[in-house]
C-alpha cells in the first residue's frame, strides 16, 4: 500500500510497502480519497507539535469511500458509502466521555497525531467514527473536521443571533469560526495581522467588518460596537500576546473563548476580570454534533468549500508540494491532496 510518512523532523517520505490495514470488530476500511492539510501537519513536520513521536503517518482531515465494514449494522453504512472521517479517537469510559463531551476524552488519541492518519490508500478506523456524505464532494467532505472545531466553538460561546462576535486569527480555523458566527446569526468582526486574510474573511465568511491588530485596536473596537465591545470573543491565533489582549475586547457581562492552543502561561489583569464578570472558555476538538452542524450548513449553501481549498496536488506531488505550501507566500488558506 502506497503513503507517505514523516520519519523525522522535517522529511516526508513516499513509501509503497505500508501494510494493508487490518480492520477489527466494529470497524470499517475506507478508501482515502482527500486530505486536508493543517497547522497540526505543519507544526507536527518542523518538530513543533507536542504529544508527537516519530515515524507518524499524518492527516486527520479525511475524506473516503467504505471499501469493507464490521459493526452489525450499527452505523447503518455499507461499503461504497462517501463518509468523512472523525478523528477524534476516544475512549468511551473516562469522565469526560459519560458526559458526553467526547472532544476532550482524558485518554484521546488522534489521528495523525497520536496514531498513523490518513496520508495512504486505505485506513481502518471505528466505524461510529464515520459520517456518511453521499451527497456531498470528497472535497466539502474532507473539510467537514476543521471547519466543525470552529462551529464547536461557536456553539460552546452560546453565541445566539443578534450578538456581535470578535474572531481573531484568520487562519483556516479562525475563518471556520467566522462562517458558524455568521451561520448562528450574529454580526462578525474580524480581527488580524495580515490585510490579505482579512480580506479572505469579508470575501467567504462574510465577516460585517474587520480590524488590524495592533495599537489602537480596542479603540477601533469599541467605535465600531457603539462603545459596548463585543459579547463574544473568540481567539483562534495559538499566540501568547493576542490571548493576553483579548481580555481586553470583551464587553461587560460577555465570554472569551480560546479556540487557538498556545504552549505557554497566560496572564490577565485580576481585577478587570472580575469588574467584567468575564466568561473564560476553552474550546477543544469537536463533537459528532458539531461535525453534523457543518454538513447541514455545506448542504444549505451557507459555507462556500470551493474558495476554501485555495491549493491542491495529486498525492504523488505531496512532499514536493508540502515544503512549498509552508512557504508565506504561497498564500496558502487550505490545502488538500488528492488520491
Amino acid at each position: 500500500m502506497k503513503g507517505i510518512v514523516c520519519d523525522q523532523v522535517g522529511r516526508l517520505v513516499f513509501r509503497d510497502d505500508l501494510p494493508e490495514p487490518e480492520r477489527r470488530a466494529g470497524e470499517a476500511v475506507v478508501r482515502i480519497r482527500r486530505v486536508g492539510i493543517c497547522g497540526t501537519d505543519y507544526h507536527a513536520f518542523r518538530g513543533r507539535q507536542p504529544f508527537f513521536s516519530y515515524p507518524r503517518i499524518l492527516g486527520h482531515e479525511l475524506a473516503g469511500v467504505v471499501e469493507s465494514i464490521d459493526d452489525g449494522g450499527a452505523s447503518g453504512l455499507t461499503p461504497g458509502d462517501q463518509v468523512g472521517v472523525i478523528p477524534y479517537l476516544h475512549c468511551g469510559e473516562c469522565i469526560a466521555c459519560r458526559r458526553g463531551k467526547t472532544n476532550c476524552c482524558t485518554s484521546m488519541r488522534v489521528l495523525g497525531v497520536h496514531v498513523d492518519g490518513g496520508m495512504r490508500e486505505r485506513i481502518a478506523v471505528p466505524a461510529s467514527h464515520l459520517i456518511r456524505t453521499n451527497g456531498l464532494s470528497f472535497d466539502a467532505a474532507a473539510m467537514i473536521e476543521p471547519l466543525a472545531i470552529g462551529a464547536h466553538a461557536v456553539r460552546r460561546s452560546g453565541l445566539s443571533r443578534g450578538e456581535t462576535a470578535l474572531v481573531i486569527g484568520g487562519g483556516p480555523i479562525g475563518l471556520g469560526v467566522m462562517a458558524f458566527a455568521k451561520y448562528a446569526g450574529a454580526t462578525v468582526i474580524a480581527m488580524d495581522v495580515n490585510e490579505e486574510r482579512l480580506a479572505f474573511g469579508r470575501d467567504w465568511a462574510k465577516a460585517d467588518a474587520t480590524l488590524t491588530a495592533g495599537d489602537g485596536a480596542a479603540e477601533r473596537l469599541l467605535a465600531l460596537t457603539g462603545g459596548d465591545g463585543p459579547t463574544v470573543v473568540l481567539d483562534a491565533t495559538g499566540n501568547a500576546a493576542s490571548m493576553e489582549s483579548a481580555f481586553g475586547y470583551v464587553a461587560h457581562g460577555g465570554t472569551l473563548v480560546f479556540v487557538g492552543l498556545v504552549k505557554d502561561d497566560l496572564a490577565f489583569s485580576d481585577p478587570e476580570f472580575h469588574k467584567r464578570e468575564l466568561t473564560l472558555l476553552a474550546s477543544r476538538n469537536a463533537t459528532r454534533d458539531d461535525f453534523a452542524r457543518v454538513v447541514e450548513a455545506v448542504e444549505a449553501g451557507d459555507v462556500d468549500i470551493e474558495r476554501f481549498i485555495t491549493h491542491r496536488a495529486a498525492f504523488g506531488e505531496t512532499i514536493e508540494r508540502f515544503d512549498e505550501w509552508l512557504r508565506p507566500e504561497s498564500k496558502v488558506v487550505k490545502a488538500v491532496l488528492e488520491l
